[in-house]
């Protein structure tokens, strides 16, 4: 039995892009005055929030009167430490494009992220902007400048990562592994049936699970039942090359009476690379589907 260990960080990836660090945190200076463009605000649904553990984040932009958008423009979302150090960011393209916003319509949505295991604990500053990935250029927003037209939006409380609770990775797993190109991107491979325990809070929760199949050479949908303490609770498809994420409320009478909590998962379909001519891999594990993330939300 294996204590999952710290985990780095992986999405519904939150990485840190160009408009993050085009300029420099502690060279920063108020940008000429502008006629906004927007109001922007946003929202979390956790004002704290362990290193680790998932967070809904809101997103609301008010177009302004006359406000035309020549380009499709990106949001960033900065995430500063109390002394204004750039710890990460979650940039990303709003699901309306920019070009089709219209004055006076909110454009709302909701994104969930996995906060990093990064090296903080502490109050937290939520910053946005719209840029262009072309200039880089950040366009003004009505709101609290912190400048360089990045706005102060909200605030959030980090906390250890020990707040979380403690879960074991247990049969049915390989090793875990980590992006070629970003360290900060891990996930674990299941095998057929897979095992995992986590300790018993006593209470309802929701156990969320982020998982793919990467579909480079295994290109069937897959379909995961997920089973606590030997009773069924979700199904669910995954499809080759699609990041999910599944959120399943569980209830403490399904958590049973114990200290810890097993949870399984079946995967119907596996295979092996090395037996996929495709593949053109040695590797012979069997995979079922990739997951970045299992937590179990007590909050």
């Amino acid at each position: 039995m294996l204590a999952r260990r710290p985990r780095l960080f992986a999405s519904i990836p939150v990485v840190v892009l160009a408009g993050a660090t085009a300029l420099a945190a502690g060279c920063r200076h108020k940008e000429p005055a502008a006629p906004p463009v927007a109001t922007a605000s946003l929202s979390v649904n956790h004002p704290k929030a362990a290193l680790g553990s998932p967070i809904d984040i809101t997103y609301k932009f008010v177009p302004a009167a006359g406000a035309k958008f020549d380009e499709d423009y990106r949001v960033m979302v900065h995430v500063v430490d109390s002394d204004n150090e750039l710890m990460w960011a979650d940039d990303h393209y709003p699901p309306i494009p920019t070009t089709k916003w219209t004055p006076g319509t909110p454009v709302e949505y909701t994104r969930t992220i996995f906060v990093p295991v990064y090296p903080y604990v502490g109050d937290a500053s939520i910053e946005l902007g719209l840029y262009s990935t072309k200039t880089q250029k950040r366009l003004p927003l009505a709101g609290e400048d912190a400048g360089q037209r990045a706005y102060k939006v909200a605030q959030i409380q980090l906390q250890p990562q020990t707040e979380n609770v403690f879960m074991l990775f247990k049969d049915g797993w390989h090793p875990a592994e980590v992006a070629d190109k970003n360290a900060s991107i891990e996930w674990q491979w299941t095998k057929k049936d897979a095992t995992l325990a986590f300790k018993n809070p006593k209470r309802d929760v929701v156990f969320v699970l982020d998982v793919d199949n990467p579909g480079s050479v295994f290109r069937e949908a897959q379909h995961v039942k997920v089973s606590v303490e030997g009773q069924m609770v979700k199904e669910f498809t995954v499809s080759p090359a699609e990041r999910q994420l599944e959120k399943i409320p569980l209830t403490a009478a399904q958590l049973g009476t114990g200290d810890m909590t097993d949870v399984q998962l079946d995967v119907d379909k596996t295979y092996v690379p090395a037996l996929v001519a495709a593949a053109n891999s040695k590797d012979p594990r069997e995979l079922g589907i990739r997951v970045f993330h299992a937590f179990v939300d007590a909050r």
